[in-house]
């Protein structure tokens, strides 16, 4: 597999707001870990049925969510893969948004087994 092509399409499944196309990228027992969160490791989603749930609410948050100036870095050989952006979007009250963030993906047999985000906090 080539993951820096992987993430490129991921980041534009993402861009599409193609939430069925993000999945596609997905493994079963997949987990994603949130920026936001009351724990250290933010919210934390198990399985590709709860993953989908919490990726839903970055489009509900944000529905013109758009993740820009992305650049792709890749371990083959780790099966490891990092996604450099910036989000940008507004939120359902009109609030914009602006911040530069990153996603940790780790694969499995082609699949995504976890993605895990940060971004910068804009005070």
């Amino acid at each position: 597999m080539d993951i820096r092509s992987t993430l490129k399409e991921l980041c534009a499944a993402f861009n599409a707001h193609d939430l069925d196309r993000i999945m596609n990228f997905f493994a079963e027992d997949c987990v994603l870990e949130m920026p936001k969160g009351d724990r250290p490791w933010g919210t934390r989603a198990e399985g590709k049925a709860n993953v989908r749930r919490a990726l839903a609410t970055r489009f509900e948050g944000l529905p013109d969510v758009h993740y820009g100036f992305d650049e792709h870095f890749v371990d083959e050989a780790a099966q490891t893969g990092i996604s450099k952006w910036t989000l940008t979007g507004t939120t359902r009250e009109g609030i914009s948004k602006e911040v530069r963030g990153c996603d940790f993906y780790t694969f499995h047999d082609g699949k995504v087994t976890r993605k895990d985000s940060y971004w910068k906090i804009v005070e």
